[in-house]
C-alpha cells in the first residue's frame, strides 16, 4: 500500500463527516503523557524484589479494537501477570486520534505496561505523538534483576540515515545499573533480516546482542503470527508475537531456573 492509500485511509479513520476538529497529524492532545516512564517507575517497584514474574507479551492492535479490548480482559484475568510489553504498532496510520483510541483502551489493564513504536507508528507525525504520549523510542527498565531492552529497530523509516537499531545504546545497556541485573531480556518491533530493519548491520546486530548479560531471550512484533525461531544458530531464540486480530498473545514465566512460555488464545 502507497503512502498516499495510507493517507487517505487515515483521513476517513479521523471521521470525515465534517470539517476536522484538529488535523489528523497535530501532536496537540489532551490525557496521560510520557506513559513508559511513570508504567517504569511503577514496574521497578513492584517486582524489586521478586524472584519470579510472569509477563505478557502483546503486539500490532492497530485498529483491530475489540480484538484489543477482549485481549486486555483475558489478561486482566490472569492475576499473576505482573506487567505487560506492547511491540509496536499501536496505530494503522500514525494519527493522534489512533494513539488516544488504543492509550484509552490499554489503560484499562490493571497492570502496568510499556509500548514500543512500530513502523506503522512513523507515519505522518505519528514518531512525535509517540514521543510525547510514550517517550523515548530506546529504553530498559530492571524487574527482578532482569533488564528488559527495549529497541527502535524501523529503521526502513529513517531511509537508513539514522543509527537505527542505535548500537551505542545496546553497548551502553551491557553495563549500565550492572550491579542490579544478572539477566537480559532484549525487545524490538522488527527483528532482524525483516524488511523493516537495517539488515547491512544484521551480524553486528547480534554481537551486541550476544554481550547482553545472561540474555534469556528476544521478543518481536511486526510480523503479525507466531515465531520461535533461532535466527543466527546460536541459541538465542527470537519469540514473534501475533498481531491482535489472531486472536493470542505469549505469556512468559521467568524464574530464577529459566522461563517457560505459553501462547495464550482469547
Amino acid at each position: 500500500m502507497n503512502r498516499l492509500t495510507i493517507f487517505l485511509s487515515c483521513m476517513s479513520i479521523a471521521g470525515c463527516s465534517g470539517v476536522f476538529d484538529y488535523h489528523p497529524y497535530d501532536v496537540r492532545f489532551d490525557g496521560e503523557k510520557d506513559i513508559n516512564s511513570h508504567n517504569i517507575s511503577r514496574i521497578e517497584e513492584d517486582c524489586r524484589d521478586k524472584e519470579s514474574l510472569t509477563v505478557a507479551f502483546i503486539s500490532d492492535s492497530h485498529g483491530w479494537y475489540g480484538d484489543t479490548e477482549d485481549m486486555i480482559a483475558d489478561i486482566n484475568s490472569h492475576p499473576d501477570v505482573d506487567f505487560v510489553v506492547h511491540g509496536g504498532d499501536l496505530t494503522d496510520c500514525g494519527t493522534t486520534k489512533e494513539y488516544i483510541w488504543q492509550r484509552d483502551r490499554l489503560a484499562r489493564l490493571k497492570v502496568p505496561y510499556v509500548a514500543l513504536i512500530g513502523n506503522h507508528d512513523f507515519l505522518g507525525t505519528g514518531n512525535e505523538t509517540y514521543s510525547v504520549m510514550y517517550g523515548k523510542m530506546d529504553f530498559s527498565f530492571i524487574a527482578g534483576r532482569i533488564k528488559f531492552v527495549c529497541l527502535n529497530t524501523n529503521a526502513t523509516e529513517y531511509d537508513y540515515v539514522a543509527a537505527v537499531p542505535n548500537l551505542d545504546y545496546m553497548e551502553e545497556q551491557h553495563t549500565a545499573d550492572s550491579a542490579l541485573f544478572d539477566r537480559s531480556v532484549v525487545c524490538m518491533h522488527a527483528r532482524p533480516y525483516c524488511e523493516q530493519f537495517n539488515n547491512n548491520v544484521a551480524k553486528t546486530f547480534q554481537l551486541y546482542i550476544r554481550t547482553f548479560p545472561g540474555l534469556l531471550f528476544c521478543v518481536n512484533g511486526h510480523d503479525h503470527c507466531l515465531q520461535i525461531e533461532e535466527i543466527y544458530d546460536d541459541g538465542i531464540i527470537y519469540y514473534g508475537v501475533p498481531s491482535a486480530n489472531r486472536r493470542s498473545y505469549l505469556l512468559f514465566n521467568i524464574t530464577k531456573d529459566g522461563y517457560t512460555y505459553e501462547v495464550i488464545h482469547f
